[in-house]
């Protein structure tokens, strides 16, 4: 991939005011040892690979101005937004929703594990959304902030690519936002099913949007500038 494919899919130039940079899911819980995935005893290596790489996306987005938003899945303390299906589902694993691990009750807002890697700190004016879904505008306000900040584009980053992002992505389409994924910014656990949901994401010239990386969104930035 790279600078060989056209960063955007749109017919519209890219508009770095008009465009938002999405930091899916980037918590403890997701990415870190001793977070809820580490506990399952699966290999957090994936998830924690791109770290780096969606720092260097934020530290571009955030020097050309764009909106930058961050999501965190998590319920709330009675577990009142948790279906039971969702709990019972994760607790087949051996640890789910709700229980208590190593880094505070699993994916329970307030809790350690819950909250967002210090390397991907959101800043002071950056739009947090706190879904009780995978997909960032399942229960929240993220389409109300963006329509309001005139928001049509998201650049999309983080974890899980076979799960929170991909469910992000289509919903995204679904109510006429252009996505772009970059790929090297995100990853799923398993090394296979990230690759199955890029091809997935990728075929037909893309049904919900554009595959990229993050040196095209850098290059595109620099060429646009605030003016678009």
């Amino acid at each position: 991939m790279g600078l060989s494919a056209p960063f955007w899919p749109s017919i519209q130039p890219f508009d770095v005011r008009r465009s938002a940079l999405v930091i899916i899911d980037m918590q403890v819980d997701f990415c870190a040892p001793g977070g809820w995935v580490d506990q399952l005893g699966e290999d957090v290596s994936n998830t924690r690979a791109v770290i780096g790489p969606i720092a260097e996306a934020l530290a571009d987005a955030r020097a050309a101005g764009m909106v930058v938003v961050h999501t965190r899945e998590g319920h709330k303390p009675d577990l009142s937004d948790l279906p039971a299906n969702k709990q019972w589902r994760t607790r087949a694993h051996g640890l789910g929703i709700g229980d208590r691990g190593a880094s505070g009750r699993i994916l329970v807002q307030g809790e350690p594990g819950w909250q967002i890697i210090p390397e991907l700190a959101p800043r002071p004016g950056e739009i947090i959304i706190d879904k009780p879904g995978k997909s960032s505008f399942y229960r929240t306000d993220l389409e109300d902030q963006l329509r309001a900040l005139g928001i049509t584009c998201l650049v999309v980053t983080g974890v899980t690519s076979d799960c929170c992002v991909q469910s992000t992505i289509r919903d995204g389409f679904e109510r006429g936002f252009e996505c772009v994924l970059l790929a090297d910014c995100t990853a799923a656990v398993e090394t296979q099913n990230h690759l199955a949901t890029l091809d997935i994401l990728s075929a037909f010239g893309g049904r919900w949007g554009k595959i990229s990386d993050r040196f095209a969104f850098r290059q595109v930035i620099a060429g646009a500038g605030r003016g678009g």
